[in-house]
């Protein structure tokens, strides 16, 4: 007899248990189906090695919505943040470097080494930034209202976003259009005239992103990346205590004690559908799941070309979602050390560098080079990189003395021209040590083990299509009301009691919370 329950949640990722979490304490009967042995999606602390254990996925945390946060009461659940100080190091070919730090008084003087006009003007662009970004919150809690709209409600939907955002927005649209348009390179050299400097901050507008500084619409992922905050410091990341897997699991204990059921090692095959109507799913080896409600928080690709019949979705939304973009171009290195590296731009270990997010991205063309070869499906010969030493916050992670170091990638296209990642992994992955190599002498004699991520791998171990992080690009046609497609981003789907709730609806990419949040209130809703 198949089990039955208000509402079905596939996919155990962070913002699948923010749904179900936000459904149970409304009162729903909820479960979870999750299909690794673990829950948390690209939010998971594993064990690859005895006694190192890595957030092999998703490695930083700042996006975490407070809302979400104190809502769910995570930090009872046992969410700890660690505020990473400082927040970058850049080293450089020259020899020398650039900390940024959280201390504002600290930052200027790094600045001022490279230019002290930049100095002068970084915290007007600072504040310039929180201000676009405090319009741009106002938004992440929102619905979408219906694209076009299609009744008095949804024209009402229209006055009541407008009525909302005319006060923030008024002072700063033009502004808004720049950056929701501009590449980030064109934005940044609207304010600052050191490379250095604008290289260290561009990162924030290329990670996870189908594109390059001078690609329009990287600007917005900039500021994306400087929304959220620890510790109400504003676009300040940290490592989760435990890895991001901790997060994962406060969020599950919370689900838990509304009574919601978390299955692990249970991969749905097919979402049940009778009459137009969401009824349940069915598991791999046949179990079926009973269900009023199914909540998807797998990627659009794979909610409705791989669990359900086409011939159900209307043929317009179906080819609406073939067009919808997913590759990614990002590549992981997860390293376990018996030392740290030592940068020849400023030698010892453990020093400030190593809790900072480490840089290898020496110039803006860099990036912008890096990107031209993977326009092309090649991987960047020169990548940048951004490596992170988790274990200078958290020495558990690790066995005494050893540390584990994580490499984030950009560029590693999905899509090969002539290759496949399967033969290229190994090859690209010693290139990539080579590069760090370059810049910390005696890199490579510090590495015990290595696990490498293609796009390839991110897609099969965590099931997000083409390996995108973000379960689709961020570009400006696949968000808001857009995303994933015109007239359907409200959650919902066109099979009743069919909802979306993970990163491919809005607002999009990032451990956020926000669209498991959103989708659970309009189930709630019930309209």
């Amino acid at each position: 007899m198949a089990e039955r329950y208000d509402v079905v949640v596939i996919g155990g990722g962070h913002n699948g248990l923010t749904a179900a979490a936000y459904l149970a304490r409304a009162g729903r009967s909820v479960v979870v189906l999750e299909r690794r042995e673990l829950v948390g999606g690209c939010s998971v602390t594993e064990e690859l090695w005895p006694g190192y254990r890595v957030s092999t996925a998703a490695y930083l945390t700042s996006l975490m919505h407070p809302k979400v946060v104190r809502e769910l009461e995570l930090e009872r659940f046992g969410y700890q943040v660690d505020a990473k100080d400082p927040a970058f190091f850049s080293p450089f070919p020259d020899g020398r470097c650039l900390f940024l730090w959280r201390d504002r008084q600290k930052n200027l003087e790094e600045i001022a080494n490279f230019s002290r006009r930049d100095a002068e003007v970084y915290p007007r662009y600072e504040e310039h930034l929180e201000q676009l970004a405090r319009v741009v919150e106002e938004l992440l809690l929102v619905t979408p209202p219906h694209l076009p709209p299609a009744s008095l409600g949804d024209w009402a939907d229209y006055v009541r976003l407008g009525a909302r955002l005319r006060k923030p927005a008024a002072r700063h649209t033009a502004a808004l259009i720049k950056i929701f348009t501009q590449s980030a390179a064109q934005f940044l050299d609207e304010w600052f005239e050191s490379d250095a400097l604008k290289s260290a901050l561009v990162t924030d507008g290329v990670i996870g992103a189908n594109g390059g500084p001078y690609s329009p619409g990287t600007a917005y992922i900039l500021m994306h990346h400087c929304m959220g905050g620890v510790g109400g410091v504003r676009g300040l990341w940290g490592f989760v205590r435990g890895g991001m897997g901790a997060l994962a699991e406060a969020i599950a204990a919370s689900a838990r004690s509304h009574g919601a059921k978390i299955r692990t090692s249970a991969a749905v095959e097919k979402i049940l559908v009778r009459n137009g109507q969401a009824r349940g799913v069915v598991l791999q080896g046949g179990e079926e799941v009973e269900a009023r409600t199914v909540v998807s928080n797998l990627d659009p690709p794979t909610t409705f070309l791989r669990l359900l019949d086409e011939r159900v979705l209307p043929g317009e939304f179906v080819a609406a979602i073939r067009r919808y973009r997913s590759q990614g171009t990002s590549l992981k290195i997860n390293l376990a050390l018996d030392g740290l590296p030592e940068f020849k731009a400023l030698p010892g270990a453990p020093g400030p560098q190593h809790r900072a997010t480490m840089h290898i991205c020496p110039s803006v063309e860099y990036v912008e080079r890096a990107w031209d070869d993977a326009k092309y499906g090649r991987p960047s010969q020169r990548p940048l990189l951004e490596l992170t030493a988790p274990t200078l916050y958290d020495p558990s992670l690790a066995p005494p003395g050893k540390h584990i170091l994580g490499i984030f990638l950009q560029y590693a296209p999905y899509a090969l021209a002539g290759a496949d990642w399967d033969a290229l992994r190994d090859d690209y992955a010693d290139r990539v040590l080579a590069l760090v190599e370059e810049y910390a002498p005696g890199f490579r004699s510090r590495i015990l083990h290595r696990q490498v991520l293609t796009p390839l791998d991110l897609e099969r171990r965590f099931g997000i299509t083409g390996g995108n992080i973000f379960h689709g690009e961020m570009s400006l046609d696949q968000m808001f009301w857009m995303r994933p497609v015109a007239g359907w981003a409200d959650y919902r789907t066109p099979i009743r009691g069919l909802y979306l709730c993970g990163s491919g609806a809005h607002p999009g990419g990032g451990v956020t919370g926000a669209p498991g949040h959103n989708a659970a209130r309009e189930i709630l809703r019930g309209r």
